[in-house]
């Protein structure tokens, strides 16, 4: 029996071919009669993937530098974070925009197979490039990302959304712990250690793609059967496809070629971010002119919502990439030694995260409140960057702390953004709509990465040469030995450290402070930049719009009649 709703809002619904597909107004159903168990097993599995997405987002920042050292390529190692990050971007809408012609199913289960068989050509990889082949096969799984997210929420009632949101953040935290002490494991003492860290991926990927494949059997979406595959392809947005995807490749190579290796007034550099920038600039005009084109204009009729999360979100994966790439790296070069106790140091930011996911469970069944967790997860992420900028070489017990503030950030940011965009949004576009906040949050970690890149090496090439000099040849080292005599410092190569003429151990002492104090400063000046953007988020998120009319009990697309 059906209880009457008092909210009423646009949404899709199939009419015979030869009218075409009208948008009417409906009104919503209290339709929720229970969660069953049919609901609970598919929202485990759809879980599942979520922890092996971020299990294999945490190896690809925290042993890049392992896989580098092992077959070469330290320049080229930024790119297993980046082919993520872009693919993300390129294909996470597309196949969200598609997922509602053609079912979630299809989509979630190939991309979970193109991260099964990235993950193996990563395992074997011999070269940086074979490495870097193999994980942009596997970041394929990443376009399943937003159906993930979407699936999650429209399984159950809207007044449980949070909750959902919050289960799958829970997932991607334990997939982040047991990432980082599985492979801080697998790497302690062993050069390919991190080969048996993504043959873990590919059997996790097997194994998720499997209980996805028998477990979930949606009903056929309205569209899945109304609209021909032509009708459906000339409904997705191929023009701004291919924009998105030639803009975003393009200006992240520029930006990632910045400093590393040509400097910013170099053709390889310049070319590359002219040209993305122009391809960027038409998609948006593409955007604003197209009223029904990939960002549909009705995302942002409701309220306001939308668009600020919109913001927030690419801010997020600016501020998010900081952390994932540089803080266990950091640790690494100027507090600790043994790759165990670094990964459990990053892990406390990840254990933070999961209790405050658990909190979302209170916080919305007494509270309802969608923007002050929001504004607090921005806060939080202000406070850990300002924390990490103001460390110094004493700082070695701080770092236990300071990732708790990192870990609030990350249990509500986005389980409370998601929530407010999809619920501002029709509720037959939560798909697009999940998949334009995952992939503007990718492109915010991709430019950011590609600063953060930029910042860094520009800080230590002059720094670390500088430094060492000053501090090692007034003690008697040669001027010849310098260069060697940094390499070796910087590998941390204690053979060759010995074997370089004129070396002493108060020679050393010397050098390893200078190396030190000039990783300090360009750690700081990553830190400096995660803080601002982490600041000023901190004022857009204030716009929400709190809409605990929608925390209802109406249920989008139940798996069961």
């Amino acid at each position: 029996m059906e209880i009457e709703k008092t909210t009423t809002r646009h949404m899709e619904e199939p009419v015979p071919k030869d009218e075409g597909l009208a948008r009417l107004e409906t009104r919503y159903t209290d339709n929720y009669h229970g969660v069953h168990l049919k609901t609970v097993l598919v929202y485990i599995a759809v879980c599942l993937i979520y922890f092996v997405q971020l299990f294999n987002v945490v190896g690809s920042g925290a042993y890049a530098r392992n896989i580098a050292a092992a077959i070469g390529g330290a320049g080229e190692a930024v790119w297993l974070s980046q082919a993520i990050v872009i693919v993300t971007v390129v294909l996470g809408p597309p196949a969200s925009q598609a997922a509602d012609y053609w079912g979630r199913k299809v989509f979630l289960v190939i991309a979970s197979l193109f991260g099964f068989v990235g993950a193996l050509i990563l395992s074997r990889a011999t070269s940086m490039n074979m490495a870097i082949g193999g994980q942009v096969i596997s970041s394929v799984m990443y376009a399943g990302q937003p159906i993930i997210t979407a699936v999650a929420s429209e399984i159950f009632p809207r007044k449980f959304r949070p909750i959902a949101q919050g289960g799958l953040n829970l997932g991607g935290a334990a997939g982040a712990i047991v990432g980082i002490l599985a492979g801080s494991a697998l790497t302690n003492n062993h050069l390919y250690g991190w080969r048996n860290y993504w043959y873990i991926v590919a059997a996790l990927l097997g194994v998720s793609t499997m209980i996805i494949g028998i477990l979930y059997r949606p009903p056929p979406r309205p569209l899945q059967q109304t609209l021909t595959l032509r009708e459906k392809l000339a409904r997705l947005d191929w023009n701004a496809y291919i924009l998105l995807a030639v803009g975003l490749t393009l200006f992240t190579i520029g930006l990632s070629w910045g400093e590393n290796p040509y400097p910013w007034s170099n053709v390889h550099v310049l070319a590359p971010l002219i040209v993305g920038g122009c391809f960027i600039i038409a998609l948006i005009v593409h955007q604003t002119i197209k009223k029904d084109g990939l960002i549909h204009h009705d995302l942002f009729k409701n309220d306001r919502n939308f668009a600020v999360a919109l913001g927030c979100f690419f801010a997020d994966g600016m501020i998010f990439w900081a952390a994932n790439n540089y803080f266990a790296f950091e640790v690494s070069v100027l507090y600790e030694h043994s790759p165990m106790l670094v990964g459990l140091r990053f892990c406390v930011a990840f254990f933070a995260a999961v209790v405050a996911s658990c909190s979302v469970i209170f916080i919305t069944l007494f509270t309802k409140s969608v923007r002050e967790p929001i504004v607090v997860s921005f806060v939080m992420f202000m406070i850990f960057y300002v924390l990490m900028a103001t460390a110094n070489l004493r700082s070695a017990n701080a770092m236990w702390g300071y990732p708790i503030f990192l870990g609030i950030g990350l249990g509500w940011s986005l389980t409370y953004l998601v929530t407010a965009a999809q619920l501002s949004a029709p509720p037959h576009m939560i798909a697009v709509t999940s998949g334009i906040l995952l992939a503007i949050r990718s492109f915010g970690g991709s430019i950011a990465l590609a600063i953060y890149t930029a910042i860094f090496n520009s800080s230590i090439s002059t720094k670390l040469g500088a430094g060492t000099a000053a501090a090692v040849l007034p003690l008697g080292l040669p001027p010849p030995e310098l260069e060697r005599f940094i390499g070796a410092l910087a590998s941390n190569n204690q053979t060759a450290l010995i074997q370089i003429e004129g070396v002493t151990p108060q020679i050393i002492g010397a050098g390893v402070h200078a190396l030190q104090i000039a990783y300090l400063a360009s750690f700081r000046g990553v830190w400096i930049a995660a803080a601002v953007f982490a600041g000023v988020t901190v004022i857009a998120s204030c716009f929400i719009v709190n809409p605990k009319k929608d925390l209802n009990n109406h249920v989008d697309a139940p798996l069961e009649d």
